[in-house]
């Protein structure tokens, strides 16, 4: 029969049969011992077990405060966040990333993104620097660099970076003309503008750190719209007037600029050609010159020969005044030159040995002619 079955010994497994038999407690009496005890601390008294059954359990309740007060004190700051912690209302640090503690209801604990790129724009009509207004859309792209100043040193950070904005916007773009602002210095007002942004920012000590400043728009007001386009159209011809015209000066300057430079170096060698040619003359004339002195007669013929065989050889027709007859004899030496079977004449030039016997001929015939006039005198 087992242990616990009616009509047994009701003796349990450790060996005994009631409270005092050497078994384990009961968890109720250990409850109530431990209850007596704490009442005892807090003033709840240290009777008999019975005695403090009708007490409001104080102690339970503080330890079940005292739990919950722990665990609301922890918080996890993310990887990119920073956390300003406040003790009684006064900074006391700034927690990175991880688990933290903080007493609850002592410290306050402000949890700040520092990595987050938020974006801020402002629009608005804007006075240039030639009594010009323009329509202008800037966006600003920031982020949280200083936690506890971003929290603690300015009420409303988010209205500073909007008013801080629109009052570097104005000065540079009233220091900038409309040509400037619209087209031509766009990249600078953005950049002029960021570098006041943030020294203003700096100056509140906001905690904000500028990464981009974009000029999206700027445009001529509504009213005047039509007649700006009328002048950005005329700026644009005059653009690509200019860009056509420097096409065709990037056209025409290099050609001319070879052109120039062939006619110098033909220049040169022209300049060179007459130089040497001017000198060798002089050195042939030098020598020519020594000869004459040692054989005048013969240098002379021999120059006069040459002379002669020069121009002939340049002439196709000779005239011939013959001694003492009456008329002109006209000496045909082209062809004569063709009749003696010489060679072609090619750029009006006669070969040395046709020059000799057309000499011969001709000196052949004008003793002929001379003969015959003696004839005819004698005759007479």
């Amino acid at each position: 029969m087992a242990w616990n079955e009616p009509g047994g010994n009701n003796k349990d497994p450790w060996g005994g049969g009631n409270r005092n038999g050497g078994g384990p407690p009961d968890l109720d009496e250990l409850l109530r011992k431990l209850q007596q005890k704490l009442n005892g601390l807090f003033g709840g008294g240290s009777g008999p077990a019975g005695g403090g059954q009708g007490k409001f359990p104080w102690a339970l309740v503080v330890i079940v405060v005292a739990v919950l007060y722990g665990l609301l004190g922890f918080y996890q700051v993310n990887a990119n966040e920073a956390a300003v912690v406040l003790r009684l209302g006064k900074y006391h640090t700034t927690e990175t990333a991880g688990l933290h503690w903080n007493p609850p209801l002592v410290d306050s604990v402000t949890k700040v993104n520092m990595t987050e790129v938020r974006t801020e724009r402002t629009t608005g009509q804007m006075l240039t620097e030639d009594a010009n207004i323009v329509d202008v859309v800037l966006q600003v792209q920031w982020h949280v660099d200083n936690g506890e100043a971003y929290v603690l040193r300015v009420r409303d950070p988010l209205k500073s970076l909007q008013e801080a904005t629109d009052s570097a916007l104005r000065h540079v773009v009233g220091s900038t003309s409309l040509n400037g602002v619209i087209s031509q210095k766009r990249t600078e007002v953005s950049a002029d503008t960021q570098e006041r942004l943030q020294d203003y920012l700096d100056l509140y000590q906001t905690g904000i750190k500028i990464d981009v400043v974009n000029l999206t728009d700027a445009k001529a007001p509504r009213e005047v719209q039509d007649a700006f386009d009328d002048v950005t159209k005329a700026r644009e011809d005059e653009v690509r007037l200019q860009n056509e015209a420097q096409a065709y000066a990037n056209q025409v300057i290099p050609v001319a600029r070879g052109r120039a430079q062939r006619i110098i170096e033909e220049a040169e060698a022209y300049k060179s050609r007459v130089v040497e040619s001017a000198r060798g003359e002089a050195v042939r004339f030098e020598k020519l010159l020594a000869e004459y002195e040692r054989a005048p007669q013969v240098t002379r013929e021999r120059l006069y020969l040459d002379a002669v065989q020069q121009v002939m050889s340049s002439a196709s027709k000779v005239m011939v005044d013959v001694e003492g007859g009456n008329n002109m004899m006209y000496l045909p030496l082209d062809k004569l030159g063709r009749e003696s079977g010489a060679r072609a004449v090619q750029s009006r030039e006669v070969s040395p040995v046709v020059i000799d016997e057309i000499y011969q001929r001709v000196v052949d015939r004008l003793r002929t002619e001379a003969a015959n006039s003696r004839r005819s005198q004698n005759v007479r």
